[in-house]
């Protein structure tokens, strides 16, 4: 009995052998926190404006905007999207930004 189980669990690797299975490289997005300042935010209505202008941009994460500090914050992905492209699409929704210092 000991012989034949041996011989199928023998038979078994010698037949299916476990082999290293690749595993697929991934790539880590990095991601970046710049804090804009955003001109001509006079009303209640532009930080929904500004917002969505800088959430529309391809790679970004995240818009946190504060009408009183005159800042959004925005969190995005440095390999889709830049800071600039970022501003751009603010200043084409009438709202210049620009890094603050």
């Amino acid at each position: 009995m000991k012989r034949i189980l041996a011989l199928a669990l023998f038979g078994l690797t010698a037949v299916a052998p476990i082999t290293a299975i690749p595993v697929a490289a991934q790539t880590v997005a990095a991601e970046q926190t710049v804090t804009f300042a955003v001109d001509n935010m006079t009303c209640a209505l532009c930080p929904v404006t500004v917002k969505r202008a800088m959430e529309g941009v391809d790679g970004v994460r995240a818009v946190e905007i504060d009408f009183e500090a005159r800042t959004a914050t925005v969190v995005f992905d440095t390999a889709a999207t830049s800071a600039d492209a970022i501003a751009t699409a603010s200043a084409n929704a009438g709202y210049p930004a620009r890094v603050a210092g």
